[in-house]
C-alpha cells in the first residue's frame, strides 16, 4: 500500500548531495516488560508507561532503496506501519515527494510480545534517515515510531533502562545506566494465541495500584542506581502481578513455581503478549548452567519457544 505525498520528486532525485542513496539498519526485539502502569509526568499529569526488557537475540533489519516512483512500497507487502514510518522520516528530513522500497528481514515473532511492529518501524526510520547520511536522535525516532504505529516501546533505548511513556513517545524518567547484569530464560504462555496489542482493552488501574507503581518506580531507580538484578525482579514480579488481573496467563503459578523452585530474582511477562521471563543473576559464576536447567525444566511444564539470553553481561555465555 502506497500513500501518495506530493509530487515534487525532482527534489529526491537530482544528483544533488541531498538525494538519498541506500540506507541500511536494524532494531532489536524486546522480551515484554519489566514494569507497566501508569506514572506521574512533570506536568503532574498521569501517563501510561513502561519499562521495556531488551532482547537483542532477534532483529529487525530495513533496507532503504531510493526509487523514482512517489511514495514506499515494503517487502513484505503488509508492512503498513514501516511504510508509514519511512515516509514520516523522510518529511520530517525535507524530502516531500520521494519514494522507496524498503525491503524488511525479521526473525522476530508476531502477536506475543517481542516488539516485532516497533522493530520493523525503528528499522525503518533508521535505514530512510542512514540513506540521507542523517543520525537522528532517540527522541526523535521514538516520535517518529508513535506517529508510524500509535504506541511504541523504547527498544531504541536498548540497554539504558528509561521509564517510556508508550503512546505519547517520550521518556518519563532516564533512570541514568545500564540494566544490572541478567539472564533471562523466556517462554511462551501455555497454548499461547497472538495477540493484537492495539485492540486489547486497556487497564483501568485503581488508585491502590497507582500508589503501588509510585513506589515500583522508586525501587526500579534504586534497583538500576545499585546494580541490583534481585530488586529488578522482585518489583517486575510485582508487575506482572498487577497485570494478571487485566490480561491473565494461564501459566501463571506454574511460571511462578518454577522461579522460586530456581531461585531466581524474579519474574516478568509481556503485559499485552503472551511471554513470561524468568530473571537470574548475569554475576552468579553459575548462572548459565542454573538457566539451562530452567529451560528444560519450563519444557517439560509445557512452555514453549524457550530461548536463553543475557542482558549486560561481561561474557559470552550463550551461543
Amino acid at each position: 500500500m502506497t500513500r501518495q505525498i506530493g509530487s515534487d520528486r525532482h527534489r529526491c532525485f537530482n544528483g544533488s548531495k541531498n538525494s538519498p542513496g541506500v540506507g541500511y539498519a536494524k532494531a532489536i526485539a524486546h522480551h515484554g516488560e519489566l514494569l507497566q502502569g501508569v506514572f506521574e509526568g512533570q506536568d503532574g499529569r498521569l501517563h501510561r508507561g513502561l519499562l521495556t526488557l531488551p532482547m537483542s537475540l532477534r532483529h529487525s533489519q530495513a533496507t532503504f532503496w531510493p526509487s523514482k516512483e512517489v511514495g514506499v512500497r515494503t517487502r513484505p507487502g503488509d508492512r503498513l506501519k514501516a511504510s508509514r514510518a519511512a515516509l514520516a522520516t523522510l518529511e520530517y528530513l525535507g524530502l516531500n515527494g520521494c519514494g522507496a522500497d524498503l525491503t524488511l528481514e525479521s526473525d522476530i515473532p508476531v502477536g506475543h510480545g517481542y516488539g516485532s511492529s516497533t522493530a520493523d518501524v525503528v528499522a525503518a526510520i533508521r535505514a530512510t534517515a542512514t540513506a540521507l547520511d542523517t543520525e537522528l536522535r532517540r527522541s526523535t525516532i521514538c516520535r517518529l515510531a508513535i506517529a508510524s504505529e500509535a504506541a511504541s516501546d523504547a527498544i531504541v533505548y536498548a540497554d539504558q533502562a528509561v521509564l517510556f511513556a508508550h503512546r505519547e513517545g517520550f521518556v518519563l524518567e532516564h533512570f541514568g545506566d545500564e540494566y544490572p547484569p541478567l539472564v533471562v530464560v523466556g517462554f511462551q504462555d501455555l497454548q499461547a494465541v497472538p495477540i493484537d496489542t492495539l485492540s486489547t482493552r486497556r487497564a483501568r488501574f485503581d488508585i491502590e495500584e497507582i500508589e503501588i507503581f509510585r513506589v515500583l518506580r522508586g525501587l526500579t531507580s534504586r534497583s538500576i542506581r545499585y546494580q541490583d538484578p534481585r530488586l529488578l525482579g522482585q518489583l517486575a514480579t510485582m508487575s506482572a502481578r498487577i497485570n494478571q488481573r487485566y490480561l491473565p496467563k494461564a501459566g501463571w503459578d506454574r511460571a511462578l513455581e518454577l522461579a522460586r523452585r530456581s531461585q531466581a530474582c524474579g519474574i516478568q511477562v509481556a503485559h499485552s503478549g503472551t511471554l513470561f521471563g524468568i530473571l537470574l543473576d548475569g554475576m552468579d559464576p553459575a548462572a548459565a548452567t542454573r538457566a539451562n536447567a530452567l529451560a528444560d525444566q519450563a519444557a517439560q511444564a509445557g512452555f514453549s519457544a524457550i530461548q536463553v539470553f543475557a542482558i549486560n553481561t561481561e561474557r559470552r555465555m550463550f551461543a
